[in-house]
C-alpha cells in the first residue's frame, strides 16, 4: 500500500522553524502555524499565492492550522508576525 502524503505528515525531509520577518526560500510541502500568524507572502513557483490559501490574507491565521498545496509545493514564505514550522519537501 502506497501512502504518498505520509512523507509530509511525518516530515521525512525535515522542518524549518520561522519566527522572524525574513523571507525563506525552500521547497515546502506544508506550513504548520505555531501561533496566530500574519503572512506577507506564500509563494508557489516564486509568485505570491497567499490569497489562494487564505481567504482574508490580512488577517492572522490561527495557531494549529496546516496549510498544504493541492499537488504543488510552496517555494517561499515571508511572515509579518507570528511563527510557523515549514515541512520541507
Amino acid at each position: 500500500m502506497s501512502l504518498p502524503n505520509l512523507d509530509k505528515l511525518v516530515a521525512t525531509k525535515g522542518t524549518k522553524l520561522v519566527n522572524d520577518t525574513t523571507e525563506v526560500t525552500a521547497t515546502i510541502a506544508g506550513i504548520f502555524v505555531m501561533e496566530d500568524t500574519v503572512f506577507t507572502s506564500i509563494k508557489v513557483s516564486g509568485t505570491d499565492a497567499k490569497s489562494t490559501y487564505i481567504t482574508t490574507p490580512a488577517t492572522a491565521v490561527k495557531a494549529g492550522a496546516l496549510i498544504t498545496g493541492a499537488g504543488v509545493l510552496f517555494s517561499g514564505v515571508k511572515l509579518t508576525s507570528g511563527s510557523v514550522n515549514l515541512i520541507l519537501g
